[in-house]
């Protein structure tokens, strides 16, 4: 976890520099072809020249991308160091039920349950934001687990709008639901 650390560190403030080095030259507070500029540059530039080209090809600023490239050093970090910690946690809880008994893998199977329907909720809310619809092959698993609690919701649910609430609801039935089940097996 230590190193996930650090490697997320190091890379959060090299972006940092890409970018607050290209915004300085822009800005004309540094001179292009100074030592530091020209540094950063040859440093950065097999990360940002593809990654101008993927901006370019969507039709924005290629001058964006130092910024896109510390979102994206920003984001991965958070995705690994949550990957990290998710999988440290589950090394220790899978080890403790090595001898435990049927409550302890019905807690298990509980909580194992509940997060992937969380993380299904989750993905399907946030691709419905991006316009992401069911038929992405990405998309269907996550469509998949929800739809036997969202559609049966939809139904009973008034329509607010452009707004569904049907994810909040099954959010907190869920809750209820596990909070239930936990109460039987503990």
């Amino acid at each position: 976890m230590l190193v996930a650390r650090g490697l997320v560190l190091t890379g959060l403030v090299f972006a940092a520099t890409v970018a607050v080095t290209h915004w300085a030259v822009r800005r004309k507070h540094l001179a292009p072809f100074g030592p530091l500029p020209r540094f950063v540059r040859r440093m950065s530039d097999p990360l940002i020249h593809p990654l101008e080209r993927r901006i370019v090809r969507a039709g924005r600023n290629p001058q964006d991308a130092p910024m896109w490239l510390l979102g994206i050093v920003v984001a991965g970090g958070l995705v690994l160091l949550s990957l990290m910690g998710w999988l440290a946690g589950a090394w220790f809880r899978y080890g403790g039920l090595i001898g435990a008994g049927p409550k302890g893998w019905a807690f298990l199977v509980v909580n194992g349950t509940y997060s992937l329907l969380m993380l299904a909720l989750i993905v399907r809310v946030i691709g419905s934001w991006f316009g992401v619809g069911r038929y992405r092959s990405w998309m269907k698993p996550a469509y998949w687990l929800t739809d036997w609690m969202l559609e049966p919701l939809r139904r009973f649910l008034p329509t607010m709008g452009m707004i569904d609430f049907s994810p909040l609801v099954a959010w907190v039935l869920l809750i209820v639901l596990r909070g239930f089940l936990l109460g039987f097996i503990v």
